[in-house]
């Protein structure tokens, strides 16, 4: 994988092996920031990335220079090595080793993007309680996205703070929206 844009643009980072990840494709990533880039100012938001694996988003939004930048993962390995780039490229960017589904139910952070990249092989339905906690605890900031990546096979577009959805390859990306 590599950092596409901002201050380490170009740079290349190697996940080791072992990580039971499935990381955003460099297209796709790529894709979205471009969307993204037309709505905000990095260096003015707070970012959480949701089932952070490599920290590939999270080392995106941290180049383009985001400075709150909050990662969740369940895996001990991933975190150690998000910490681990952190350091290495000088990211500001803090590691929260959890299920993301009781970070959800007890965080009191808000942030203007939240982005989930939970396993594809998920039931609909998990994906469907993400969204659900998020818009019931008021996690996003006034005009905030949650964006969630899936599989082309599921759709999430019914459920009320759907805004859109853009496809990638296999790959979707879905935007809800906080109004405010």
């Amino acid at each position: 994988m590599r950092i596409i844009s901002g201050k380490h643009k170009g740079r290349r980072i190697s996940a080791p092996k072992k990580l039971p990840v499935r990381p955003t494709t460099d297209l796709a990533k790529e894709s979205l920031f471009n969307i993204l880039n037309n709505h905000y100012y990095f260096d003015t938001i707070s970012v959480i990335d949701l089932f952070s694996g490599t920290g590939n988003i999270a080392f995106e939004f941290a180049s383009r220079g985001s400075k709150n930048i909050h990662a969740i993962d369940g895996n001990f390995n991933c975190v150690k090595f998000i910490e681990k780039v952190s350091s290495e490229f000088d990211f500001n960017i803090n590691t929260y080793r959890s299920d993301v589904f009781k970070f959800l139910e007890k965080t009191l952070l808000t942030t203007d993007i939240m982005f989930a990249d939970p396993p594809y092989n998920l039931e609909k339905d998990t994906f469907l309680k993400i969204i659900e906690i998020v818009f019931e605890r008021n996690l996003l900031n006034d005009n905030g996205l949650l964006i969630i990546e899936h599989s082309k096979h599921m759709d999430l577009s019914e459920n009320i703070d759907f805004s859109y959805s853009k496809k990638y390859g296999g790959s979707v990306f879905s935007f809800f929206e906080a109004r405010g």
